[in-house]
């Protein structure tokens, strides 16, 4: 199958197996995994921070990072569409009080920084203390654009607010950019980068920022049950991942393939604007379950909804590419005669 659903399908390669299999492994819990250890380090310093934590999920870390910088009653400020507000099932809200206050995002993923500082809440009694600012990068495949980070950084100085980067995919943007991850990361107090998406791991993110946020967000694991014993095993594939970043602008490139090859065909529309890394967002005027059933029924997988988000992996080659292209062309021209 070509899988085009999420960058989350890829399968371990046969070097990633092999190194889970001969991975040096002890209790993570009493922190005498090796291989963990050796990963936590290993992206904290890539990120440009004192310490990390190894977690199974993206959702987890957004929601550690979400539960050691607020407590109960307090407010993070985030975007619309972004995955920590949207997508992680209200855990803020449900396991830790924490009230969202969702703003507006520009087609960029940035914030119109007026309504940004609006939504600050003052010093009163009657409202939630505003108490950190969540930024995503990429989101919906957008890198944000450089300089952005760290003008909201300044509101959040000027407000004393912490500042978290949803990373899971921050990879992508360094690649985008040419810059390293330690630059976009800079500006924030904390950061969560998915192992399990475009680098191909088959689980975990990694939690970073200062010694002390991450004892308290590793105590915060252990209350969620999150605890890992002989994880390193884990961590092997995600060292592993950490190797290839290199190989990331092959994704971008196969990207750009597909969407010139499906801005081709009549009745395609390719949104330009969502074309800058691995993703590709496309509106057919087109039966959509006919099309998304053909597909299907000659080896592709794809997400219904309009626009239609299609995702490019380390397991999707420019022949498949092409193969989706003609496939997309065939069933659409057929369609119309």
């Amino acid at each position: 199958m070509i899988d085009l659903r999420s960058d989350t399908v890829t399968q371990p390669s046969r070097a990633m197996r092999e190194a889970m299999l001969n991975a040096k492994v002890g209790d993570d819990v009493y922190r005498d995994d090796p291989s963990v250890l050796a990963l936590e380090q290993r992206v904290a310093a890539m990120l440009g921070k004192e310490a990390g934590l190894f977690v199974s999920s993206g959702t987890q870390a957004n929601l550690l990072a979400l539960l050691s910088h607020c407590q109960r009653g307090e407010e993070y400020i985030v975007g619309q569409r972004a995955h920590a507000y949207k997508y992680e099932a209200g855990g803020a809200a449900v396991l830790g009080s924490i009230q969202p206050q969702p703003l507006a995002l520009k087609t960029d993923g940035t914030f119109d920084m007026d309504e940004l500082e609006a939504a600050i809440k003052p010093r009163d009694i009657h409202f939630a203390r505003t108490k950190l600012v969540c930024l995503e990068n990429t989101i919906g495949g957008v890198p944000l654009p450089i300089g952005y980070p760290e003008k909201v950084r300044s509101i959040c100085d000027q407000h004393q607010l912490a500042l978290h980067l949803d990373g899971a995919r921050l990879v992508n943007a360094a690649c985008f950019h040419e810059v390293p991850l330690s630059e976009l990361a800079a500006p924030f107090d904390s950061i969560s980068l998915c192992l399990s998406k475009g680098l191909g791991a088959p689980i975990g993110s990694v939690l970073v920022g200062s010694q002390a946020f991450i004892e308290e967000a590793r105590r915060w694991r252990k209350m969620l049950g999150g605890g890992w014993r002989q994880a390193g095993l884990l961590a092997a594939a995600g060292q592993l991942a950490l190797d290839n970043i290199g190989r990331t602008a092959e994704d971008h490139e196969k990207a750009a393939q597909l969407a010139a090859g499906l801005a081709g065909i009549e009745r395609v529309n390719v949104l330009e604007q969502q074309t800058y890394t691995n993703m590709v967002y496309v509106e057919i005027d087109h039966d959509l379950p006919d099309l998304i059933n053909y597909l299907l029924d000659n080896g592709v997988r794809v997400t219904s909804g309009s626009p239609m988000r299609l995702v490019v992996h380390l397991d999707v080659s420019a022949a498949q590419i092409d193969e989706v292209v003609a496939l997309v062309r065939a069933r659409i021209q057929h369609t119309a005669s």
